[in-house]
């Protein structure tokens, strides 16, 4: 097959949509299918994948809320590149714009809605929560539910990477959603990489000794990540045992995030990690992942942290729920008392909880076992076709 993934979240400078991308690339040549992502940039090009597939640029606007993006803006553009590629399946990676486009576009093959993101939850319900209930927000947000139903009449499946999220769309009347856990790249993230020297250190950093609990926060500094409350947590629950944070990442949100530390020596912020077997060290290194974003589709990073036998403390609510599994904990999303005390829970069940994790941690679903999923279903869907012709 010649799959077309128009990936309007994709970025050059990272991020789980890069990660996702590159591993489909890989994937799609091994199962002896060609790959090609279009994504939005604000210079063209292509770029030739190793082993096969590629991803083309086209130009595009800047996203003005974040730099690092750019969107599709030209609907005409988009459907003459789709024209000349005549593929075989077509993926919409965004429920935005980008998907009313492809739902658009006159060709006859078959069309899937990624949901890499989840507008309602990264807004709506943080914007409105504090104030609203769902079912009121809603209803207010009915146009935006009214866009997803139509999309998910207009495309022949809406793939979830949650079954949290499959469940409220389907709960939205979507009557095409099926769920496909994304997973983690293979042969990166183990238990093995677990480095005694490194956690120390990192205590050491934090003004603490070894016998302290070394919990690591990663991703970006965005509002929806709520690092302010994970600091907010950790502190509250340091006043009962030794806790030292390490957050790492970068972003917009990062004053925020460095006000929200307020000079704590017990909290260290650290710069993005590229290199993934650094991020695989770091990961079976620390004591416990802590998140605080409710509005993840999937929760890649949890997911990683789990495959290298870390126990995660996660919101009850979104794709980072679906990863508290074989020895995490779950708090009340948008709660620091809660993440406190799920912390504390955590400490008192330590080595056990390390234990569990380190013990589940082979288990954790790749990223080649999501795509040898995904591939099938789109045979399904072209075999359907055909009967259907």
């Amino acid at each position: 097959m010649r799959i077309v993934d128009v990936c309007a979240l994709y970025a050059p400078q990272g991020g789980g949509v890069k990660t996702y991308v590159e591993r489909k690339l890989a994937a799609g040549a091994a199962a002896g299918h060609e790959i090609v992502i279009l994504a939005p940039s604000e210079n063209g090009g292509v770029v030739e994948a190793q082993g096969g597939g590629r991803i083309v640029m086209m130009p595009a606007r800047r996203f003005p809320l974040d730099r690092r993006y750019s969107y599709f803006d030209d609907e005409a553009s988009l459907h003459a590149m789709l024209d000349r590629l005549r593929p075989d399946m077509v993926e919409a990676s965004s429920p935005w714009a980008s998907a009313s486009m492809v739902a658009r576009w006159r060709g006859d093959a078959p069309r899937a809605l990624i949901m890499h993101a989840d507008p309602l939850s990264a807004y709506a319900y943080r914007w409105f929560g504090p104030v609203l209930s769902r079912r009121a927000i809603d209803r207010g947000f009915d146009w935006f539910w009214r866009h997803l139903r139509r999309l998910d009449a207009q495309f022949d499946l809406v793939v979830s990477a949650s079954d949290s999220l499959s469940d409220r769309l389907r709960e939205g009347s979507l009557n095409r959603v099926a769920t496909l856990p994304m997973g983690v790249e293979p042969g990166h993230f183990h238990p093995r990489h677990r480095n005694e020297a490194l956690r120390a250190r990192l205590l050491a950093r934090c003004g603490l000794g070894p016998d302290a609990t070394l919990l690591l926060g990663v991703g970006r500094h965005a509002p929806e990540k709520r690092w302010p409350m994970v600091i907010e947590a950790a502190a509250s629950a340091g006043y009962h045992s030794p806790i030292g944070l390490v957050l790492v990442g970068d972003g917009r949100d990062r004053a925020r995030v460095v006000r929200a530390a307020d000079n704590n020596p017990h909290i260290q912020l650290l710069a993005p990690i590229t290199r993934r077997d650094t991020l695989a060290e770091l990961l079976a290194s620390a004591d416990a992942l802590v998140h605080g974003c409710e509005a993840e589709t999937y929760c890649m990073v949890a997911a990683e942290a789990r495959a290298s036998g870390l126990p995660v403390i996660v919101p009850d609510q979104g794709g980072a729920s679906d990863q508290a599994r074989d020895g995490g904990f779950r708090y009340e999303a948008t709660q620091a008392d809660s993440m406190a005390q799920a912390i504390r829970d955590f400490i008192a069940l330590r080595e056990e909880a390390r234990a569990a994790a380190a013990a589940a941690a082979p288990a954790v679903r790749t990223m080649d076992a999501h795509f040898d999923e995904l591939f099938a279903t789109y045979a399904g869907l072209q075999a359907m076709r055909r009967i259907a012709a």
